[in-house]
């Protein structure tokens, strides 16, 4: 590349970083991923490192952030907060950890090694142990002045919990929304039909920079601490020792901070992290790694935008923005239309993307998704991905709003929409009514021989398409009547593997009660259901026969999911079904009573909200769930408790409101330990 055209990219690369800066930091409205965004700011330092002629005081790359908005006062910084730079792999890593070595001239270096949290910087300045001010980070010189909004973030102490506290301490770290905070605030905003967040440092961000401290105060807003301006004030040489310190004076620290010897072991605990994200109440982007002798540090020094002795390891992205081309509409197994979003491929959390759920029509219309939109792409774990938001600045007018097809794309018959529960109203699923659609029954047959209801081994979706295709199979009952013969006749079936296949189907005749409700397909009934039914009626028949009311006074089945099991059995074609799969050889045996001794907990309802210290919710859950318990995800007049954690969000307000006895934690572990 010819210098003149190194120029032009240089410029082209500041004016987007900058306009990306504005649309972030300024409108809270980012166009673009962060992945995307730190590509961008690592090759204009690549470009810039490799002609330094060309660099300029007002690059991007010569400080940190986004200049403040004008309607706050200037919150000056006595030390520049800087930015870290990014390590996007182990190699990355490692040549960090060489470099550290060459510079101290040694090899045996201890790491503080932080959870990094995807959230705002702030800092919160201490007088004699009092909160005097707080402000944004800003440019890294200069922030915002938030410090009324600061105040009502009920994890920020007002006055620190020491005898002996510093003259003046500066306490930095990040302001951040729980997750189930951050949906329920989204589930708010929808009701009332403002604009949603992409996600919660983007919520976070927003509520923190209100002109009204009362919306600040109204959002579930925490604050954990990374560390101070200056070491000297709290009088310890270690990064590690320092959180330790603020912790006692009542910060709130990550619980995964860790003291690390040695660049193998600091590579396993971003690993674990990694692997630990997504069952953390909070969103983490990466891993902190910071020389943990602030003594080293001050050796090491800084670069224009960064310290030279921290580091932060980078997490695949989740989140990544691309266009979506046509909005298609599958068929499932209950006849449900949902309609899937076609992208242009995009990489998300290290896997290629083209596909996206959209759940549902309403979901659609609530936020505002059309062909042809630039969209916001999330993946969570080994969730489906799902589209968060469109870029709606980046519409050009060409875009097409999307409506459910009047008839089915596979059959042709009529849709129907759902009515809603008991007010006649319409509800949110559109379904074809054509019981013998092909769409439907693949699917059926498929989610009967899934590993968790029959378990046919070989029945994978080709082979049901083809099955279903020459009508060699209509429903489940079909499965057991095939010959050799007729799959013989199957491109790609051969003597062994027609063999196999039907071994398969022979040994799944012989299958448990609760398996076979749940490989019946019935809405609305999953694994849990199906063994409350099983273990609540004992037999098939007596299921089959059983009565609307006996059916609803089953513990964790409501009135809609009653109506649908005994609508489902009362069915003439679901009989004859079940009637021919039993004439065919299935086999079901009864299931073992469950014991669970008498304790406290046997048959409460338990609902978990905030932070637990001692355990996750799920483990807590599991927990109550082994006492005879039942752990439930929703606040109703039904709950027996509640258990509150740390920073608890809107189910707290919502159990108080109804007069459902609430536990902090220690109760609760005390309640089960005398269980």
């Amino acid at each position: 590349m010819s210098k003149e055209n190194v120029k032009k990219r240089i410029d082209e690369l500041r004016r987007l970083i900058e306009y990306h800066n504005y649309r972030y930091y300024v409108l809270d409205s980012p166009e673009i991923s962060d992945s995307e965004y730190d590509s961008l700011m690592r090759e204009l330092m690549r470009l810039e490192e490799e002609n330094p002629e060309f660099i300029v005081p007002d690059s991007p790359t010569q400080r940190v952030g986004a200049p403040p908005l004008d309607f706050f006062p200037p919150f000056v910084h006595k030390v520049p907060m800087l930015s870290i730079d990014n390590a996007m792999s182990g190699d990355e890593l490692t040549a960090f950890h060489q470099r550290v070595v060459k510079w101290l001239g040694k090899e045996d270096i201890s790491y503080c090694c932080e959870p990094k949290f995807d959230g705002l910087a702030v800092e919160i300045v201490y007088e004699n142990g009092l909160f005097v001010r707080g402000g944004t980070r800003g440019d890294g010189y200069t922030g915002e002045d938030v410090s009324a909004n600061l105040r009502t973030v009920k994890s920020i102490p007002l006055r620190l919990i020491t005898q002996n506290p510093p003259e003046l301490l500066e306490v930095r770290g990040e302001i951040i929304m729980y997750k189930d905070a951050f949906e329920d605030l989204n589930r708010e905003r929808s009701r009332m039909q403002e604009p949603l967040f992409a996600n919660p440092r983007n919520a976070a961000a927003g509520s923190l920079r209100q002109l009204d401290s009362r919306i600040t105060a109204s959002r579930s807003l925490a604050f954990f601490t990374y560390g101070v301006s200056d070491p000297a004030s709290v009088g310890l040489s270690s990064q590690y020792e320092i959180l330790m310190r603020l912790r006692g004076y009542g910060f709130r620290v990550n619980p995964d901070v860790r003291l690390i010897r040695g660049m193998d072991e600091v590579m396993k605990f971003c690993l674990s992290m990694q692997e630990k994200r997504e069952t953390l109440p909070f969103e983490i982007d990466g891993v902190v790694v910071k020389v943990d002798s602030t003594i080293d540090q001050d050796f090491l020094g800084v670069k224009a935008r960064s310290p030279r002795w921290a580091v932060a390891y980078k997490f695949p992205p989740n989140q990544a923005t691309t266009t979506l081309r046509t909005i298609e509409v599958q068929v499932g197994r209950t006849g449900v239309l949902t309609p899937v979003a076609k992208l242009d491929p995009v990489k998300v959390g290290g896997v290629t993307v083209s596909r996206a759920t959209l759940h549902n029509a309403e979901e659609i219309r609530r936020k505002d998704i059309r062909e042809g939109d630039t969209v916001i792409v999330q993946r969570a774990g080994d969730v489906i991905p799902e589209i968060v938001a469109p870029v709606v600045s980046k519409r050009t007018g060409r875009e097409k709003e999307f409506d459910m097809p009047k008839t089915c794309p596979v059959c042709g018959s009529p849709i129907i929409q759902d009515t809603g529960r008991e007010d006649g109203e319409k509800g949110v699923m559109f379904r074809c009514v054509n019981i013998s659609c092909p769409a439907v029954v693949k699917e059926q047959i498929r989610h009967f021989a899934s590993k968790d209801a029959l378990s046919i081994d070989g029945l994978g979706k080709k082979i049901i398409d083809k099955l279903v295709d020459r009508g060699l199979v209509r429903d489940a009952s079909d499965i057991y009547t095939l010959t050799r013969d007729e799959l013989m006749e199957i491109e790609g079936f051969g003597e062994l593997s027609s063999s196999n296949l039907l071994r398969s189907i022979q040994e799944s005749k012989k299958t448990t009660l609760s398996r076979f409700l749940y490989g019946l397909g019935i809405p609305h009934v999953g694994e849990v259901t199906a063994k409350d039914l099983a273990e609540h009626f004992g037999s098939l028949e007596r299921i089959m026969n059983a009565q609307l009311e006996e059916i609803d006074s089953i513990k964790g089945i409501g009135k809609e999911m009653s109506r649908a099991i005994h609508g489902f059995f009362a069915n003439e074609s679901n009989r004859n079904v079940i009637k021919k799969l039993l004439e065919n050889g299935v086999e079901i045996s009864a299931p073992k009573p469950r014991e669970v001794p008498e304790t406290p907990i046997k048959g409460k309802r338990f609902c978990f909200t905030g932070t637990l210290q001692s355990m996750t919710r799920s483990e807590a859950a599991k927990k109550v769930e082994e006492k005879g318990g039942e752990a439930v995800s929703t606040v109703s007049s039904h709950l027996d408790y509640l258990v509150a954690g740390e920073e608890p969000g809107s189910k707290l307000e919502k159990a108080r409101s109804l007069g459902i006895p609430v536990l902090s934690e220690k109760e609760f572990l005390e309640m089960i330990k005398g269980s």
